[in-house]
């Protein structure tokens, strides 16, 4: 019998994406993308929190300084305070080109991998225009040599850190790389290429197993080391995007979703569409890692927002 997550919130987001569990604060962080807005929950007493963002917040890393966020925003890359409002911009990201942030993580070493993803214009064919990228601790920002990307997705680590997992979601398929001071010997870990759906956010557990979510599929699945379907979660949803680990021991996946590029016909027959599912699963999850990059305060707020 193929486990089925349930609905935990009905957030209706136009495109949640970037799921995240802070250990800290037994909390759950996540993103609306087209709402530009920073989503908090958490389980203990069901209690929710939004922070409006300048911009579409694309991907995010919780950081060892307490309180503080490192932001993907459509445009570039910021630090960002959830109780004084502060946002200190670091840097643009591919000005110019037709593209904006999308999918990101921090490696085991404390540094904020991302990729990008092409907005076409009307008319336009969705194209491999952006990149994958390394923000250092320093604040140094590295182009990673994988190639050009549609929509970047799946980026993940080993539990070693020694092994990155990616994907453009266009392609159906996930990669792997070795990862260390420079990226080598990349491979398809996972292809799916020929489904009516693509691949989309993962996270990995503490086997070295792989949890992708699966959009248009309404699935999560687990794929071993050697990137063998392993086990099939079902997501009461069509448009699954990312998932984490969360709760005390590590052992609940919870799933964001999506509502975007869906009719009125398609929403009534999805009516939990954008919604935060979860599932206790028979595996471990690992600590979110932190981005261990200081942010440089400026005396002065660059932003600032009241949250909800």
């Amino acid at each position: 019998m193929t486990p089925s997550a349930t609905l935990v919130l009905d957030a209706r987001n136009t495109l949640g994406e970037g799921v995240t569990w802070c250990a800290r604060q037994q909390a759950l962080y996540w993103t609306d993308i087209h709402q530009s807005s920073l989503w908090r929950f958490r389980p203990a007493d069901n209690s929710t929190r939004q922070w409006p963002m300048p911009e579409r917040l694309a991907s995010f890393a919780l950081c060892e300084e307490d309180g503080w966020f490192l932001l993907g925003l459509a445009s570039g890359l910021a630090f960002f305070h959830q109780e004084t409002g502060e946002l200190i911009r670091i840097a643009d990201v591919e000005p110019g080109l037709p593209t904006r942030i999308n999918d990101g993580a921090c490696d085991r070493q404390g540094r904020f991998v991302f990729g990008t993803l092409h907005e076409p214009a009307a008319g336009e064919i969705r194209r491999a225009a952006g990149s994958f990228y390394r923000l250092h601790i320093n604040l140094d920002l590295e182009q990673l040599a994988l190639g050009p990307v549609a929509i970047s997705n799946s980026i993940a680590f080993s539990p070693d850190g020694a092994t990155m997992y990616y994907c453009d979601s266009m392609t159906g398929l996930v990669r792997r790389c070795a990862y260390g001071d420079h990226v080598a010997d990349i491979r398809v870990h996972v292809d799916v290429s020929h489904l009516d759906g693509d691949p989309d956010g993962s996270a990995i557990d503490t086997e070295g197993g792989l949890w992708n979510a699966q959009w248009g599929l309404g699935r999560v699945v687990r794929y071993d080391r050697d990137g063998k379907e392993d086990l099939v979660i079902a997501v009461p949803t069509r448009q699954p995007t990312r998932v984490a680990f969360g709760g005390e021991h590590l052992n609940t996946l919870y799933i964001t979703s999506a509502r975007d590029g869906l009719g009125a016909e398609a929403l009534a027959n999805d009516p939990h569409a954008g919604g935060l599912f979860a599932v206790d699963v028979p595996f471990t999850g690992l600590p979110e890692p932190r981005f261990s990059g200081r942010p440089v305060r400026t005396g002065h707020a660059m932003y600032s927002t009241t949250p909800t």
